[in-house]
């Protein structure tokens, strides 16, 4: 039997990519080799310049990551929230997405994705308090 011993890397190696670089690797015998992951960043402000939303996510490899879509709530449901996602989408179908998937706990946008075409296809009860996070999707193909 093998001796190991588990550490935390410095910040130099993590930064070499070298894990990274062989997950690719291994991937690459099943499914080809793939691009890198390709950010999609917007951001709203208002008319006196403050931040009052955005989108973060990004496109690897055929798919668009929502990781955070915020609209301030002093804005909301005046339509800013559709219209964010909507230019992230198109953004990220450029870059070659075919869907998008992300998650949102049960007190934050479930309804609005849903509004907005997306399916809820798994969920994980309890996940905080209590609530659950759920794991949507939406395929971006005409």
């Amino acid at each position: 039997m093998s001796s190991f011993e588990i550490y935390t890397p410095t910040a130099e190696e993590v930064r070499s990519s070298e894990l990274g670089g062989r997950i690719r690797q291994f991937n690459y015998r099943y499914v080809g080799e793939y691009g890198e992951v390709q950010p999609v960043w917007l951001s709203a402000k208002d008319s006196d310049s403050r931040l009052v939303g955005g989108v973060r996510g990004f496109v690897f490899p055929n798919w668009f990551r929502i990781d955070i879509l915020f609209v301030d709530e002093a804005v909301r449901r005046a339509g800013l929230g559709s219209k964010l996602l909507a230019a992230a989408e198109k953004n990220a179908q450029a870059l070659g997405a075919r869907n998008a998937a992300l998650e949102t706990f049960e007190w934050q946008a479930r309804d609005f994705y849903i509004k907005q075409g997306y399916e809820e296809f798994a969920r994980i009860d309890g996940y905080v308090k209590g609530f659950y996070l759920a794991h949507m999707k939406k395929s971006l193909q005409p």
